[in-house]
């Protein structure tokens, strides 16, 4: 059972939140990011390996991260799940299942996290008042779509060690972009979670580590990673910048 937290006026809140910039609030002014302050009254502690919802649950939230990490997965025809993606704090989740009303993933902590809970009648009622939200609901769903084409991208038209490359640098970029080290960090994913993800075997997953080690592309000691070079794990990808 996820722990429930009901905020107080003292409570840090979205108008002084730090991911605000990545979250609901982000480019609203500062009387309207106060309104998403009445919007979110509720947080969730969950649990390492615990769901946050599952798929085909109703839909009444969708929820912002504010500390730790989840994973999204669907379960396919045959009974296996497909990893969709991993979040990180200031990402909103829950946003694919606002056209079908249930939710279309499940959602499991990668380890002790917590969300606020941003109910879905009243993100309704607040948005047609606020073209601000408004907008930055468009804006989330069009990275939700977004991010489906790159992971269609990486399934199909990537070599394995491009994937295992992008990957490491999507995940360093978005540290980077939320204050935490863009060389240095925890992969709360297991490895076969990755290649899951990327569609690879827990095998090729850990022989690219390996290769990428003794290329000194990096050092990786258990879960904890050091990017070495950068611009060469860039490079394999065909990204120069």
């Amino acid at each position: 059972m996820n722990k429930r937290i009901q905020l107080s006026t003292e409570t840090l809140r979205c108008s002084t939140c730090g991911l605000g910039q990545f979250c609901l609030p982000v480019g609203m002014a500062p009387a309207d990011a106060h309104k998403m302050d009445e919007l979110v009254q509720l947080r969730l502690r969950v649990g390492k390996g615990q769901p946050l919802f599952r798929a085909e649950d109703g839909l009444d939230a969708v929820y912002g991260i504010r500390f730790g990490s989840l994973k999204t997965l669907v379960e396919l025809a045959d009974g296996r799940q497909q990893i969709t993606g991993f979040h990180l704090p200031g990402e909103v989740i829950g946003l694919d299942g606002l056209g079908r009303e249930t939710h279309a993933s499940t959602a499991v902590a990668l380890e002790d996290s917590e969300v606020c809970v941003i109910p879905i009648r009243d993100l309704s009622v607040v948005a047609t008042h606020l073209p601000s939200l408004q907008r930055q609901l468009l804006r989330l769903m069009s990275r939700e779509l977004e991010n489906d084409q790159q992971l269609l991208l990486s399934l199909g038209a990537m070599r394995a060690e491009e994937k295992l490359a992008a990957f490491l640098i999507s995940l360093s970029d978005r540290l980077s972009a939320r204050g935490y080290s863009s060389s240095q960090f925890v992969l709360r994913m297991s490895r076969e979670e990755i290649g899951n993800f990327l569609g690879l075997t827990l095998e090729t997953v850990s022989r690219l580590f390996s290769r990428f080690a003794k290329a000194g592309l990096l050092r990786i000691n258990q879960k904890e990673v050091e990017l070495v070079d950068v611009p060469a794990l860039r490079q394999i990808v065909g990204r120069q910048c």
